[in-house]
């Protein structure tokens, strides 16, 4: 049975792709901040690691056997933690994986945008550089690595359509969690997604055309 570490796993989209792996028959190694949280994604096949992403965390890479890093500082803090968690947490995320033999496949949740944040509006450029900087550090590594950037997540149901053409409009520019959260859990079980950078949007062809 393989593992699979979720960092960011009471996040939105994390709890999605953590239950969706526990029903399919993964072992699933939650990494949260607050176990409280936790209590929803109870499961035989869950062990949940409580750690401080800016504290050290490479214990829960032991034996693992693909990363998915869903962890964000959130909108509602500052630059600081932005730098902290979505640039700093997540290099480390990838220098803990490389040195870790099982470690097999690492899928990093990124943003629409993070190939060029000179474009992206100001308030949101702090974002994007980190994403820009971890995303372009983990294809310089060993690691065979799934990037995907998502548009703007929505709490839509999932449609099962997505498309990689960026639409015409901002507004049009979105995707809902529970269509990205499948997106990863895809990824995890083919091996035809590794290597990739696919920006992802609201649309109507099945994931495995997108990656295949």
């Amino acid at each position: 049975m393989s593992t699979i570490l979720v960092i960011g796993a009471t996040g939105q989209v994390g709890q999605k792709v953590c239950h969706t792996l526990l029903n399919r028959g993964h072992k699933v190694r939650a990494l949260v901040r607050d176990t409280q949280r936790a209590s929803e994604l109870s499961h035989p096949n869950l062990e949940v690691y409580q750690v401080n992403l800016e504290d050290d965390f490479s214990d829960a890479f032991h034996n693992v056997n693909t990363v998915v890093f869903a962890a964000g500082s959130g909108s509602s803090t500052g630059c600081d933690k932005t730098l902290l968690v979505d640039l700093w947490a997540a290099k480390r995320a990838i220098d803990y994986a490389e040195e870790e033999p099982s470690v097999e496949h690492f899928i990093q949740l990124s943003s629409f945008g993070a190939d060029d944040p000179d474009e992206i509006n100001q308030s949101l450029k702090p974002y994007m550089v980190a994403k820009h900087i971890t995303d372009e550090y983990l294809t310089i590594t060993s690691l065979p690595y799934t990037i995907l950037r998502p548009g703007k997540l929505t709490n839509d149901l999932p449609t099962g359509g997505y498309t990689t053409q960026r639409p015409d409009t901002i507004e049009q520019m979105n995707i809902s969690r529970a269509d990205v959260a499948d997106a990863i859990c895809y990824c995890i079980d083919n091996d035809d997604s590794k290597i990739k950078i696919v920006e992802l949007f609201r649309g109507e062809t099945p994931i495995d055309q997108i990656l295949n």
